[in-house]
């Protein structure tokens, strides 16, 4: 692709803060249109999609025509196809489904967390109001940005039961998140990544939903800078990767100087290094899949056997608390293509995955 790719989206936004890290990572030139994106893509003659979500990329069809996508993760496989420097995808198939679970997690779980502390707390929530108009429009009068902060707040704040942000799940939400927090700060002492030296497709995930968390929001930022500086400070680097390479680290500032000049930096172009191998893995890394077991993998099962049964509501228990929230046809197809992926590796790599899953409760929606 010629031309840059045209992003419309929203600071407020974590899965267009996800596909904007990701693209400056690799390069690949674009240009974001800040605000409505209806209203942007209508200045520019361009039909919006169905539904209009956040972010929206602009691609050209064979017939080089617009065509608008939004859903961030076969977004990324997208362009795995349309540029093949410095993939986020790992190269080991093993790999490559642990990481597609934990982007999901990501996406569909600690979005759960972001939704909460932004509209359960009253100062989030009026944080929010604000913020969320005047990323839309700077010099709106205040009249107006109260009126539509309002809406805004109103509408979001009633709709957090259908995510399962109630009085009976806060606590619950609460714990997970800081246990995930700490997860990060100890996984983050010995990896900078989650698979390696490089960030792969669910590192940018867990970014997008943490630039809420720690830098918009709050109540959850307050707990993540008590919880885990180490989560702060990488989510500040995750922001543009661009010039990432495999010889950072501590330098003249530290008082350690660089005696030899190397000439073979690498910029993970190759995406045969830096990943890990999973038999060499830290034990922090499974640590992070035990909470992806704990909390969301109950979530998938019951949320498709509601689907299934017709039922709009369901309800379980999750790590010993109730949970109760609207049936969600999208995590329906989310739990159907973590299947796909499973099933599309062969053998040898399915009993590695096993081995690696069993007893964090992960394996149980593998069959």
């Amino acid at each position: 692709m010629s031309e840059p790719i045209k992003v419309f989206g929203n600071v407020g936004s974590p899965y267009t803060q996800k596909i904007l890290s990701l693209l400056r990572y690799r390069n690949i030139p674009y240009t974001v249109s800040w605000g409505d994106v209806v209203h942007n893509l209508s200045l520019l003659k361009i039909d919006p999609p169905k539904p209009v979500l956040l972010p929206t990329l602009v691609f050209k069809d064979e017939n080089n025509l617009n065509v608008c996508k939004t859903d961030t993760t076969p977004i990324i496989r997208e362009l795995e196809k349309l540029y093949k420097p410095k993939s986020v995808i790992p190269s080991s198939p093993v790999l490559a489904f642990l990481n597609y679970l934990l982007e999901d997690f990501a996406d569909e779980w600690t979005t759960k967390y972001m939704f909460h502390y932004r509209w359960y707390f009253h100062e989030d929530a009026e944080n929010a109001k604000k913020m969320l108009v005047l990323q839309h429009k700077l010099n709106i009068d205040n009249e107006s940005l109260k009126l539509f902060g309002d809406v805004i707040a109103d509408r979001q704040i009633n709709r957090l039961w259908v995510v399962g942000s109630n009085d009976d799940t806060a606590e619950l939400i609460d714990k997970s998140y800081k246990r995930y927090l700490k997860l990060l700060e100890k996984h983050l002492s010995v990896q900078s990544f989650m698979f390696g030296e490089r960030p792969s497709s669910s590192d940018f995930g867990l970014y997008g939903q943490l630039t809420q968390l720690v830098g918009f929001d709050p109540t959850p930022s307050n707990i993540a800078y008590k919880e885990s500086p180490r989560t702060i400070s990488w989510v500040n680097v995750m922001s543009d990767l661009s010039g990432l390479h495999n010889m950072g680290g501590v330098g003249e500032f530290f008082g350690i100087k660089n005696e030899k000049v190397n000439s073979k930096i690498n910029y993970f172009e190759d995406n045969d290094i830096g990943w890990i191998k999973l038999n060499e893995s830290s034990e922090t890394l499974k640590e992070i899949f035990n909470e992806v077991g704990k909390v969301y993998i109950p979530c998938l099962i019951a949320n498709s056997e509601a689907y299934l049964n017709g039922d709009e509501i369901w309800e379980t228990e999750i790590d010993g608390s109730k949970w109760k929230q609207k049936t969600f046809p999208y995590q329906v197809k989310c739990l159907s293509w973590i299947k796909d992926e499973f099933k599309s590796l062969c053998d040898d790599d399915k009993k590695q995955v096993m081995e690696f899953l069993k007893g964090t409760g992960c394996e149980s929606i593998l069959d």
